[in-house]
């Protein structure tokens, strides 16, 4: 059964996505790992505007395969 040229479009759409994403992931991590080389650490902080109640959110599984692939500890 061939497959419609739409589909075909998309799938080559997602394919180049997937190989961005991999590729600034790859950045990322090699950055992060430059800045561990000079001694210096790294974190991600989030912040709040005041008065807007405590908003909660959790980490899914990607989220932090992503922050360990960037040598980010997602447990602290």
């Amino acid at each position: 059964m061939p497959r419609e040229a739409h589909v075909d479009v998309l799938m080559k759409k997602l394919v180049r996505t997937i190989e961005v994403s991999l590729a600034a992931t790859d950045a990322a991590r090699d950055a992060v790992q430059e800045i561990l080389r000079r001694g210096a650490d790294t974190g991600i902080f989030f912040s709040g505007a005041k008065g807007r109640g405590n908003p909660s959110f959790e980490l899914t599984a990607q989220d932090k395969e992503f922050l360990r692939a960037v040598s980010i500890r997602p447990d602290r």
